[in-house]
């Protein structure tokens, strides 16, 4: 039990803050711990879920993408019109359009990485401005309000009558968050190549001579992202029931720390999808709290940087620093078997 806590020292830091700063928020915002808050905030966050669990394996891998906000606002762009040519679809084929859209554009990625040799954050810049700026150049920056009604039509999947007489929902997008945070939790750790993901990212040097497949590795890395990407833009515009060319610009950055606040490390080799979850919920709550108590939005991203800062803190620094007695035990205890 000790070993599997000095193990998980994120996750269990997270839980800490997440549950001191709920607390703390249960007092200071009457709304926040209510079960209709609560829902929001799940209907709020999936979509960046979505999107962290995908970047997770780009980390895990050595890699860093920071264009896949804008990858799903083409795969929104690109699917919508797709569809509508073929009568409309429905959500079978418009997951099938959008996923292999945001494959496609992971592809580009990770061919301009293992091809040419760029640096994965340096190569993710250069396509990040070109998706936006052909997708501004195409669509003058102008919204798609007649969606499909399948895709405009609300998904609810549990509703329950507040007290208050407002209703606590559940949507479709939490549901498909929910099988993407599961899947790529399955693909990681229960597969073979979620295995050689993480060699790779933790000595690539090693995995060559090991015999994996370098270009193999990189190609399904920046694709499960891609995927996640365009599966992830097809909630969003669910959600929005609106296309919007720059709805979900700028969110990556705040993905990405909030994917390394749950304890990915930059250099590879290393992450969870618990502590990832917890990482994008930590920030959403933050904000989610900030919000009710009437704190100017312009003092969020101040507040929720100095959160994620400490976080990251605490949760890089070693149990065994932290609790040194405790640490000393349990190696002794290791020690002795």
């Amino acid at each position: 039990m000790r070993k599997l806590f000095l193990s998980h020292t994120t996750e269990y830091v997270l839980l800490i803050v997440i549950a001191v700063i709920s607390i703390y928020l249960s007092f200071a915002a009457d709304r926040f711990f209510t079960l209709g808050n609560a829902f929001d905030l799940l209907n709020i966050s999936a979509v960046n879920i979505i999107f962290a669990v995908g970047l997770l394996v780009v980390l895990i891998a050595g890699g860093i993408d920071i264009s896949f906000a804008v990858a799903a606002s083409v795969v929104q762009y690109v699917a919508v019109l797709l569809l509508e040519r073929i009568g409309g679809g429905g959500w079978i084929s418009g997951l099938v359009v959008a996923a292999g859209i945001g494959v496609a554009l992971g592809a580009v990625n990770a061919f301009l990485v293992h091809r040419f040799r760029i640096i994965s954050i340096v190569a993710t810049i250069a396509t990040f401005n070109v998706y936006f700026g052909l997708l501004m150049f195409f669509t003058k920056g102008v919204s798609i309000y007649n969606l499909p009604d399948w895709l405009t039509t609300r998904v609810i999947v549990y509703e329950r009558e507040m007290a208050d007489g407002t209703w606590a929902e559940i949507t479709l997008p939490v549901v498909v968050m929910m099988v993407c945070v599961l899947v790529t939790w399955l693909f990681i750790t229960r597969t073979t190549t979620g295995r050689q993901l993480y060699a790779f990212g933790d000595n690539p040097e090693g995995a060559r001579r090991f015999g994996i497949n370098i270009g193999a590795m990189q190609f399904i890395a920046f694709g499960w992202l891609g995927l996640m990407a365009g599966i992830a833009g097809l909630m969003q515009a669910h959600y929005a029931q609106e296309v919007v060319p720059n709805a979900l610009y700028g969110c990556e950055l705040d993905v990405l720390a909030a994917v390394v606040l749950g304890g990915a490390r930059l250099g590879g080799g290393k992450g969870s999808v618990f502590g990832c979850v917890l990482g994008v919920l930590l920030v959403s709550i933050t904000q989610n709290g900030l919000n009710l108590m009437g704190v100017s939005p312009f003092a969020f991203k101040m507040i929720v940087g100095a959160i994620i800062l400490v976080a990251i803190t605490l949760s890089s620094a070693r149990l065994g620093n932290l609790l040194p007695a405790f640490a000393k035990t349990a190696k002794t205890e290791g020690a002795n078997r």
